[in-house]
């Protein structure tokens, strides 16, 4: 198979992978946005389409012309480059199009992209931009997973998704040692990554220990049992003023009922596992944990340099460094150069992956980032000293 061949086998696999994963979904879980966070699957799939149509078939394809010339408007999320867009947070106020026409929109987008791979007929900047757009629609297949959680989650019935993206149980871990030195940092080799993770260069670690096992539901159950949400001692000010504004008593989709904890689960409601790591976790709440059990969440370069002492991939893991820029990192001209680095502010760094993550995006470097109130991701607790 040459290269040609790979793309698009790669690139039809990726669109179909997408609307596999909404395939347990009702036409009615398309359209919902419980909060600005979650944006509606049908929202996604017009997206990710749009991506594939704004960046490589406009640009590259001297034949093609738009399927809709509204699309643009309802389906570009934050690229002021490429013009005007509907609000975030009224995402969800968009009955129409329908989903069929969302449906319609990827075929004609997928079927014309694949026709013009065929012919090979193009530069390296536009093969560029194809694997680009692959590895963001498999970004947001994974936050799908999340989106559609929390859209189920939300449902008076806890409605079944199905059996896929379980974590496996962990038990207490034991604690690594990882002496001081300077080590390096960032991707190198083969390969794609992201523009954030360039810029290898060095760092200088004091000595730290770091837990090989993340924290499980039971561990995080003591927590709760011995007043965390309660005492504002282990809180971070912002933290704290998060869980009283909101009333977080406990993390994302647990209910206390007679006494017992229960938590939404895609199999449906189900009583909490104490074996499982703990998850839906907001920055604040684990650095809350690590602070009441004398310890720390590791920086982002502590966790690089230890990743392959233990086993990570079942949960996005919070770090404690702010998502800033890596010595040197260029932002790229034009609309992609939105794609991370006007992002480097107010963010918190996790790594290692979650078991929602392509596995393409697994890797040790990979600066995955979100606010630190953020709870609707895979997100867990993994602790350092």
């Amino acid at each position: 198979m040459n290269s040609i061949e790979a793309l698009l086998a790669k690139f039809i696999s990726t669109r179909k992978k997408t609307e596999e994963i909404c395939a347990p979904l009702e036409v009615e879980d398309y359209v919902p946005q419980p909060i600005a966070d979650v944006s509606p699957p049908k929202w996604h799939l017009g997206h990710t389409t749009w991506f594939f149509e704004q960046f490589v078939l406009l640009p590259f394809d001297p034949g093609y012309r738009v399927f809709s010339e509204d699309f643009a408007y309802l389906f570009n999320s934050y690229y002021n480059h490429a013009g005007k867009r509907v609000l975030r947070p009224n995402r969800g106020l968009m009955s129409r199009p329908p989903v069929r026409e969302v449906m319609a929109y990827r075929s004609h987008v997928t079927e014309r992209l694949s026709l013009w791979l065929e012919k090979g007929d193009f530069e390296q900047e536009a093969e560029e931009r194809v694997v680009l757009g692959i590895y963001h629609e498999e970004q947001h297949q994974e936050l799908l997973v999340y989106d559609m959680k929390y859209i189920l989650g939300n449902q008076p019935t806890f409605p079944v998704y199905g059996e896929g993206f379980r974590t496996k149980p962990v038990s207490e871990g034991q604690f690594s040692k990882v002496s001081s030195g300077v080590f390096e940092i960032g991707f190198e080799g083969e390969g794609f990554c992201y523009d954030n993770e360039l810029g290898r260069h060095r760092v200088f670690l004091e000595e730290f220990e770091i837990s090989e096992s993340l924290v499980s539901n039971g561990e995080y159950l003591e927590f709760i049992q011995a007043g965390g949400y309660l005492n504002f001692d282990p809180w971070l000010d912002e933290g704290w003023s998060f869980i009283q504004k909101e009333q977080i008593r406990a993390p994302l989709y647990w209910h206390e009922v007679e006494g017992e904890w229960w938590n939404y689960t895609l199999r449906g409601f189900e009583k909490v596992d104490w074996d499982l790591p703990v998850q839906h976790i907001s920055y604040y709440e684990a650095q809350a944990y690590a602070s009441w059990k004398g310890c720390r969440l590791p920086t982002e370069f502590e966790w690089e340099v230890a990743s392959k002492q233990f086993k990570w991939g079942q949960l996005w893991e919070w770090t404690g460094s702010s998502y800033l820029p890596y010595p040197g990192f260029k932002k790229a001209e034009g609309a992609l150069g939105e794609y991370n680095g006007k992002f480097m502010v107010s963010q918190q760094v996790l790594r290692g992956a979650s078991v929602a993550t392509p596995e393409e995006h697994s890797r040790p470097t990979y600066r995955n980032f979100f606010h630190p109130s953020s709870r609707w991701i895979f997100s867990g607790i993994r602790l350092a000293k």
